[in-house]
């Protein structure tokens, strides 16, 4: 197969790319605008392989999308490309709009010329594969889970966005016939994350012994799921989703956020003892973003059942994997800090635009 991985220069597109590349014969056209989150170090163990190839290019440029659809001729499209981080969005909304809702409409549209006008038989096999959020059910009470008829509820600026692409995606398999597959995933943790997430940003902040910010009383409920999992669970619905269906993706591992930085510092605690105690004494509970929702937990019976996916690793083990990479890959945590980002607060400009 040739797939093409819009944003596959981040850090689940990275992730989905370096499984393709090690565990099948796919071809990979891997489109990034590299903005502050792209990196292609995290794609280092693929460069050079003749079945994977990157392209440097902005989703919402219709020519340039139209060139590589014509050059490449994919087989599968996996929609990857996206702002992401809630608190930017809080920040800074007009850039998620362009990026989110606008950059997938030209990417439909793009598509839409293409796949009209592929053979019967390419038509069958081809799939537009629109990977999304749970956070576009907004939040849940203590009780429930969230499954794939849950009604959109976003809270932020970014799932409002997220739910927008969403449903064109939808409009676009029922309108036009484009052939689609849509899936909402939990939090993803693991190797190669950006340090403005929670677990990058505690692991990476105890080792330089700042100041570890949970927001609010930190009892916000999260599920949490290992990237390698979700790489996986991406790469099944691709090939084996069925046309105009939705899967939830999650990790089975609900945690407060409080519960996640404590158990990051009880591993640094054990894998990198610091010189002033222990790393919980540099917690520390700071005013709570805008608009922040209670708790997101996913019913992933739906891929489970249909497609036999489940993940691999749980929580501890994953969160263990996880700090043993930040430890072990200081160069590559130094580079992207001495970027843009210096591990600041956030979302904090109560929704106004920066």
């Amino acid at each position: 197969m040739k797939i093409m991985v819009t944003g596959g220069a981040g850090f689940i597109g990275s992730a989905v790319i370096r499984q393709y590349i090690a565990e099948t014969d796919a071809q990979v056209l891997n489109v990034d605008k590299l903005t502050y989150a792209g990196n292609l170090e995290s794609l280092a163990s693929v460069q050079g392989n003749p079945r994977y190839s990157f392209e440097q290019a902005d989703i919402c440029d219709a020519d340039n999308m139209g060139r590589l659809f014509k050059e490449f001729q994919p087989d599968a499209v996996m929609h990857l490309a996206a702002e992401s981080h809630v608190d930017r969005s809080i920040d800074g909304p007009s850039e998620f709009v362009q990026t989110n809702i606008v950059g997938t409409c030209v990417l439909l549209e793009v598509a839409r010329d293409y796949f009209n006008g592929l053979t019967d038989d390419a038509k069958e096999t081809f799939r537009f594969h629109h990977v999304s959020t749970d956070e576009v059910y907004g939040s849940l009470g203590e009780e429930g889970l969230f499954t794939e008829e849950t009604a959109y509820q976003p809270s932020s600026p970014y799932s409002a966005t997220k739910a927008s692409s969403d449903h064109m995606v939808r409009a676009w398999h029922k309108t036009f016939g484009l052939s689609v597959v849509i899936s909402n995933c939990s939090n993803n943790y693991g190797p190669y994350q950006f340090p403005e997430k929670l677990l990058p940003l505690m692991i990476l902040n105890a080792l330089e012994n700042k100041p570890l910010p949970v927001y609010g009383t930190g009892q916000n409920v999260r599920d949490w799921l290992y990237v390698d999992d979700h790489a996986r669970a991406l790469r099944l619905i691709l090939a084996k989703g069925v046309l105009g269906e939705t899967y939830n993706i999650g990790g089975n591992s609900e945690m407060t956020n409080l519960d996640v930085v404590e158990a990051i510092c009880n591993l640094l605690d054990e894998l990198a003892p610091g010189s002033e105690g222990s790393y919980r004494s540099l917690i520390s509970f700071v005013t709570d973003r805008p608009g922040h929702d209670l708790r997101y937990a996913i019913d992933a019976s739906k891929i489970s059942r249909d497609l036999g996916w489940s993940p691999q690793e749980s929580f501890v083990t994953g969160l263990r994997k996880t700090i043993k990479w930040y430890l072990n890959n200081g160069e590559w945590c130094q580079r992207v800090i001495d970027g843009s980002y210096r591990l600041e607060r956030l979302g904090l400009s109560g929704g106004e635009e920066a």
